[in-house]
Parts: C-alpha cells; sequence; structure tokens
C-alpha cells in the first residue's frame, strides 16, 4: 500500500484559488505552485510550498494538479503546456468555470495518456475556500473522483460527483445562471417597489424576511448600486454565456438568460 503523501500542485492563485492552495497545504499535502507572475508565489513558499520554475517541471513532480485559471482560453494554454510533461497516473483537476465540451475534450487527451481526469468547478468564493466550505462540482469517472476526493476534502464543505466529465460544470453554470437571475429578478422587484412609492430599504428587509427571498436576493440587497458587483457580475456574465452556448439560445435555460440581463447590464455599465 502506497503510504506516501499525494504531491499535489496548483495553478491559478487569485481571490479564490490563493486560498484553495492554502487549505491544500494545510491538510499536509506538498504543494508546488506556479504563476506568472513569480511575486504571486512568495506567500506560498513562505508556508512551505515550492515554487515551479515553469509548468512542464509541476507537471512532472505532481500526482493532482489543480487548475483555477478564468477562462476557457485560459485553461486550454496552461494544458497545452502542462498534459505532455504529467505522468501517467496523475490527475488533472479542472476547478475553472469553462464550456463541459472543453472538459469532455480533456478528459480524452488524458485518458489516451493515462491520467485521470476531474472537472471541478466550485462555489462560494474565496472566504468559503480559506473555511473550507465551498461547495465542489465534480464530473468524471468514479476512480478518477475517489482519486481526487481526499485533496478536494481540504477545501470542501459539500462535495458532489455528478457523473461523467462535463457534468461538474453543467452543474456550476446551471447554478450560477439561477443566481445571476435571482439577482436579476431582485433588481427588478425594487425598482418595482419603488415605482410604486414603498422605500427600497424597507422593502427589501420585508422581503428578506418573507417568501420571496433568495441568496441571490440577499446579495443583491447589500449593494449600494449594481456597478458595485462589477467584478461579480462579468463573471456570472460569462457563466450565462457558457449556459446558453451549451443549450442555444432559445433552450431552456434562456428565462434564466433574460431574468438576469437588466442586472447584469448595469452592473458592468452596458445599455
Amino acid at each position: 500500500m502506497n503510504t506516501q503523501p499525494i504531491r499535489t500542485a496548483f495553478i491559478g492563485l487569485g481571490s479564490q484559488g490563493a486560498p484553495m492552495a492554502e487549505r491544500m497545504l494545510a491538510a499536509g499535502f506538498p504543494l508546488t505552485v506556479w504563476a506568472r507572475r513569480p511575486e504571486a508565489l512568495a506567500p506560498f513558499v513562505a508556508q512551505g510550498a515550492l515554487a515551479a520554475a515553469s509548468l512542464p517541471e509541476l507537471a512532472a513532480w505532481a500526482d493532482h494538479v489543480g487548475i483555477c485559471v478564468v477562462d476557457d482560453p485560459g485553461v486550454a494554454a496552461i494544458c497545452e503546456q502542462l498534459l505532455p510533461a504529467m505522468r501517467p497516473g496523475s490527475l488533472l483537476a479542472i476547478h475553472s468555470t469553462i464550456l463541459p465540451e472543453s472538459c469532455e475534450r480533456l478528459a480524452r487527451r488524458c485518458e489516451a495518456a493515462g491520467i485521470a481526469f476531474v472537472d471541478a468547478p466550485v462555489s462560494g468564493g474565496g472566504g468559503a475556500a480559506a473555511a473550507g466550505s465551498l461547495t465542489v462540482m465534480c464530473g468524471g469517472t468514479e476512480d478518477a473522483f475517489a482519486q481526487a476526493k481526499p485533496v478536494f476534502e481540504a477545501f470542501a464543505g459539500l462535495l458532489v460527483h455528478l457523473g461523467a466529465a462535463g457534468a461538474g460544470q453543467r452543474a456550476k453554470i446551471v447554478n450560477n445562471s439561477l443566481m445571476a437571475a435571482n439577482m436579476g429578478l431582485a433588481h427588478a422587484a425594487l425598482a418595482a417597489a419603488e415605482a410604486l412609492g414603498i422605500d427600497r430599504k424597507a422593502a427589501a428587509e420585508l422581503i428578506k424576511g418573507s417568501s420571496g427571498r433568495s441568496f441571490g436576493f440577499e446579495v443583491y440587497a447589500r449593494l449600494l448600486r449594481p456597478e458595485a458587483f462589477e467584478h461579480g457580475a462579468a463573471l456570472l456574465r460569462k457563466d450565462v454565456a457558457l449556459l446558453r452556448a451549451s443549450l442555444g439560445v432559445n433552450g431552456p435555460g434562456h428565462v434564466l438568460d433574460e431574468a438576469a440581463a437588466d442586472f447584469l447590464d448595469a452592473a458592468v455599465h452596458r445599455a
């Protein structure tokens, strides 16, 4: 029986990825990190991580590689350098939210090379990552999920295996599109309340304690103006677009898209 600790690696040390990597270190996993900006590695090296000089160096060392960059092109560019250097038996985990079809293609490439693959986008943000309470939505084989699970448990509060490769992405874009739609409906509801002569703050407090409440409403109600959510709205806009790309403009997701549109436009300053 192999008693050696899983050698982990992480790429994408942003507001969500950084605390995920820190949780992996805190759980006792040897960790190697890489970033385009070397200065981003210093806090992790100070905590005991190794800094890789290149992606192939990181790949050749690691048993488990996590990626948490922003989008499809970013994941694709990293994987072009990473996959040829990864060892058979190692595992690639995609925590970025990207097209499910991109994950299916990566899974096929990994299978051909003897590498396990899991798409594992997360929900909860940096605070949940730091607290170890992220929701992790997984797609991949049962064996790949079992291989990844000990590492994922370092930062997960809820860890769900949803099906084959791509299933985690499909669940994530539905979840985030619903969040965007709920915020869009909150935007419309409070505008309607004000148009009816009801104080906005009073209406928000009422709804938060009534049947119209939702997590999206609570987040929206804390905003002084939609633009205050500009960064988050840009990410939600990306995820709504991924759902649209997967289901088509007139697919069952179009209701979520339409409900979210006015709020997302206002939040990112688009008419």
